[in-house]
């Protein structure tokens, strides 16, 4: 399978004092035309503000498909969204989470990188764009974006190529995979399943471990007569 897509927008951010009363944040992402280095932890000039939730090796870089801003605009009836307004890193047309997979390899620059998860916004989504509902609607839509983990460092800019390298895992599109983690509308099976997918990033594995456990639980209790 040959994919691949022109990064338009390569963007990054520093951590600022936002919302007077509440935690600062990195969210807003400013385009560069800089070559940057692609570290184990993400862009070199960009920032997260709680590395508990964001950021990471294992959310490094955020992805996000510029394919969905038109939907955006004209559902929320909205001009000012556009490509880079949700805090993206990378900005492409061509790759949405229906066409990639958990465990994609890819390359950007001279980098390599790998899906390991959708993303699950929080508020300061909402805050960032003045949409209260915005969070709630990335979760209703699946139209979350993805993250990677960096698997060889290297530089990138914007202009360069991001092309699919491998594929591991073809049953497991991002927005499936997605799409169960958000609305824990998965069976214990495939949440087993999940939960041992070496690619998927350990919260996630760990979440699918949960539900799986939970409906095995209430499936031996109905068994059994219980209630």
């Amino acid at each position: 399978m040959t994919l691949r897509a022109t990064i338009e927008l390569l963007c990054v951010g520093q951590v600022e004092e936002r919302w007077p009363g509440r935690p600062p944040s990195a969210i807003a992402k400013r385009p560069t035309g800089d070559r940057v280095k692609v570290t184990a932890s993400g862009l070199a000039l960009d920032s997260q503000a709680d590395l508990s939730v964001h950021g990471g090796p294992e959310k490094a870089i955020h992805h996000y498909a510029a394919d969905h801003y038109p939907a955006w605009r004209s559902e929320l009836v909205r001009d000012d969204l556009q490509p880079g307004g949700f805090g993206e890193n990378i900005s492409t047309s061509g790759l949405t989470e229906d066409i990639l997979c958990i465990g994609d390899i890819l390359t950007f620059g001279t980098a390599t990188v790998q899906v390991s998860q959708g993303r699950q916004p929080c508020w300061k989504l909402n805050a960032h764009t003045n949409e209260k509902r915005m969070a709630a609607l990335f979760q209703k839509t699946a139209r979350t974006g993805w993250y990677y983990r960096v698997l060889e460092p290297g530089t990138v800019k914007q202009g360069d190529t991001i092309s699919l390298v491998e594929r591991l895992w073809p049953e497991w599109t991002v927005q499936r995979v997605t799409q169960a983690r958000l609305t824990r509308r998965i069976g214990s099976e495939a949440a087993a399943t999940l939960s041992r997918l070496p690619a998927l990033s350990e919260s996630w594995r760990t979440a699918f471990a949960r539900i799986s456990e939970k409906d095995l639980s209430e499936d031996t209790t109905a068994r059994l007569g219980g209630k």
